[in-house]
C-alpha cells in the first residue's frame, strides 16, 4: 500500500509530505473506533475515541457526507504521553457521534479525551421516538464504554480518572445530566407536555411517535448516576423540565449549561428563569449563552449545497443558522467555554 501510494504522488507530480515539514502542519488529534460490550443492548456499541496524539498516522475525514463537513482526525495514532480529562459526549436525538465530531477533536486539540458512543434507537437513520425515551439505556451505553475504556491498559494508562465529565447537546445533555445524578419524574414531564403541547419541540417529536407521555417507561425515572463523573456540560439539554427537585437539590457538582442564543431558544432546552430554571435550581451550576445561534448550530459546519439536498428529502433545516451566525465561531467559543470549565 505504501509503495502504491508513493508510485501514485509522483506520478502525479506531488511528494509525500517529509518528517521535516510535519511541524509546519495544522494540529490534528488522533482518532480510533471501539466496540463496547453492553449486557443492556442486543449487539455491541460502536464507539470513537479522540485524542491528543503523539505521532502522525495517516489523515481520516470524519462525519463528512453530503450536508456537513466532516473533521480530520489521526487515525489509530499513538496517544501523547501523559495522562488527560475524560470527556464522555452523548449525542442528541437523531443525530451520531461522528456528526459532532468538531467538538471531540476541539477538545482533543485543548487537551482531553473524549469518548463517546451512537445510542442505538435515537441515531441517524434509527431516531425512535418511542426510543428514545428510555433514558436509563443511553445513560447505560455511557457507562459501559467508561468501562470499557478504564479496562484497556494503553488507553486507562492515559486517563485521569479524577477528572471526567459527561458531556451532551439536547437529549445527549439530559444524558449527561442523568450519569451526573439528575434523574427525572414522569408526572412532571406528562404535565410540561400537556401544558405546553406544540410550542414544545420535544413533545411534539415524541406525539408524531404516537408516546403516550401518561405511560412513559419506568427506565424514565431511574437513578443512572455514575460516581466516576466529576463534572456535567450539558448544551441546550432536553427533559430539564423534569428533573425531581431532590436530585437538583442533591447535584453539587460543577456543571456548566450552555444555551444556544437568546431570542431564538428552544422552549424544550430553555433552562433560564423563562423555561425551566434549571440554572437557578443546581447548586453549582454556571450558564453561559452563545448567539447569534439557535439550537441546530451545534451540528457540524454545512456544506454550500448542504440546505438545499435537506429540502430535496424535506428533512429538518438543520443548515439555516439564525441572521448574523457565524457557525464555525460558534462552535470556537462552546469548546473555548468548555475548555475554562474544565481547566484545559
Amino acid at each position: 500500500m505504501k509503495r502504491l501510494l508513493l508510485a501514485v504522488s509522483l506520478a502525479c507530480g506531488f511528494a509525500l509530505p517529509s518528517a521535516a515539514a510535519e511541524p509546519t502542519m495544522a494540529p490534528i488529534a488522533g482518532y480510533d473506533r471501539l466496540e463496547i460490550d453492553a449486557p443492556h443492548r442486543a449487539r455491541p456499541l460502536d464507539a470513537s475515541l479522540w485524542y491528543p496524539a503523539g505521532r502522525r498516522t495517516y489523515r481520516g475525514l470524519i462525519g463528512d457526507n453530503a450536508v456537513f463537513k466532516g473533521t480530520s482526525g489521526l487515525v489509530g495514532a499513538a496517544i501523547a504521553e501523559g495522562r488527560f480529562p475524560l470527556v464522555v459526549l452523548s449525542h442528541g436525538s437523531g443525530g451520531n457521534m461522528d456528526a459532532i465530531s468538531w467538538i471531540s477533536s476541539g477538545l482533543a486539540l485543548r487537551g482531553a479525551m473524549v469518548l463517546a458512543v451512537n445510542h442505538p434507537g435515537s441515531t441517524s437513520g434509527d431516531s425512535s421516538p418511542r426510543r428514545s425515551l428510555r433514558l436509563d439505556e443511553r445513560a447505560a451505553d455511557l457507562t459501559a464504554a467508561l468501562d470499557h475504556l478504564l479496562a484497556e491498559p494503553d488507553f486507562a494508562a492515559h486517563v485521569d480518572a479524577a477528572r471526567i465529565a459527561s458531556l451532551g447537546f439536547s437529549l445527549g445533555g439530559a444524558t449527561a445530566l442523568n450519569l451526573a445524578g439528575a434523574r427525572w419524574d414522569r408526572e412532571a414531564y406528562r404535565a410540561y407536555c400537556a401544558r405546553m403541547g406544540d410550542l414544545a419541540e420535544d413533545c411534539a417529536f415524541f406525539a408524531k411517535g404516537g408516546v403516550d407521555v401518561a405511560a412513559l417507561p419506568e427506565g424514565f425515572a431511574a437513578d443512572m448516576r455514575d460516581p466516576r463523573i466529576s463534572a456535567a456540560i450539558a448544551v441546550d439539554p432536553g427533559m430539564s423540565y423534569a428533573i425531581t427537585e431532590a436530585s437538583a437539590a442533591d447535584l453539587s457538582m460543577p456543571v456548566l449549561l450552555i444555551s444556544l442564543g437568546e431570542k431564538n431558544l428552544w422552549k424544550a432546552a430553555d433552562v433560564g428563569p423563562a423555561g425551566s430554571n434549571l440554572a437557578g435550581r443546581l447548586a453549582n451550576a454556571h450558564r453561559v449563552v452563545v448567539k447569534p445561534a439557535h439550537h441546530f448550530t451545534f451540528l457540524a459546519e454545512c456544506k454550500p449545497e448542504g440546505a438545499a439536498v435537506l429540502a430535496a428529502e424535506q428533512d429538518d433545516p438543520v443548515c439555516d443558522d439564525p441572521e448574523g451566525t457565524d457557525r464555525a465561531r460558534v462552535h470556537a467559543e462552546i469548546i473555548d467555554q468548555i475548555a475554562d470549565f474544565m481547566g484545559l
